[in-house]
């Protein structure tokens, strides 16, 4: 482990408290590590780390990652989110590879899943269509974060108004889902959709609405006009 990365862990387990690890644990029903260091804090704490690792090779910071990622710690998944997603402008194809093992290995709860995926696997598909088929293979994955990743790794394009019939797609691959962190990914990544795309976003939600999951209806249907509302819940 590098000196930067002992430091770093040192910072974080002397910020933490066990007053911020109760407060931490409430946000999940799945077990975490956390030091109990609160948001911002973390990020202020991650800041000269991530920029003294702007001066190294990729691969290093990528080792970096790897690291974080293996120490289960909350705080340190999230770091190395966002050191990954610092180096997006060195992303090339071959990059999935590694980021598709660290989303299988270690991502464990909602928070590390939609931060990575958001961000760094969101990246990858924007920048490189080639790869959008990957989410298929993991929109029926058994692991229930490999399938929310199919829907979220999509959030950021379909804000930009990107992706939407790729969005679509995923969300019927989805559609049945029984896992309710899985029925709410896909739900919030058409309610982004909908952001560019309202009446398109609506009329899927009117051909599925009654096998969509309630869930996931009311997630797609959150920021439409009261009317679209009523009429995606009417007699259900």
């Amino acid at each position: 482990m590098s000196p930067l990365t002992e430091q770093l862990q040192q910072d974080l387990r002397a910020a933490g408290t066990p007053a911020g690890q109760d407060s931490a644990r409430r946000f999940f029903k799945e077990a975490i590590k956390t030091h109990g260091v609160k948001s911002i804090a973390t990020k202020a704490i991650a800041k000269p780390f991530i920029k003294a690792l702007q001066q190294e090779p990729k691969t290093e910071a990528f080792a970096v990652c790897e690291a974080l990622w293996q120490s289960g710690y909350m705080e340190e998944t999230l770091i190395a989110c966002d050191l990954s997603y610092a180096r997006r402008k060195e992303f090339v194809q071959a990059d999935l590879k590694l980021f598709e093992k660290w989303l299988v290995s270690y991502v464990t709860n909602w928070a590390a899943c939609d931060t990575f995926c958001n961000h760094t696997i969101g990246e990858m598909m924007m920048r490189f269509p080639a790869l959008l088929p990957v989410l298929d293979k993991w929109a029926v994955s058994k692991n229930r974060w490999v399938r929310r990743a199919a829907a979220v790794s999509l959030i950021v394009p379909a804000r930009k108004g990107l992706l939407l019939q790729e969005s679509l797609h995923i969300a019927t691959l989805l559609l049945q889902d029984e896992d309710d962190m899985v029925r709410k990914g896909y739900g919030w990544l058409l309610k982004c959709a909908a952001e560019k795309h309202e009446e398109k976003v609506f009329r899927f939600v009117m051909q599925h609405r009654k096998e969509m999951p309630r869930t996931a209806l009311r997630y797609a249907i959150e920021k439409m006009p009261q009317d679209m509302k009523q009429e995606a819940m009417a007699k259900l």
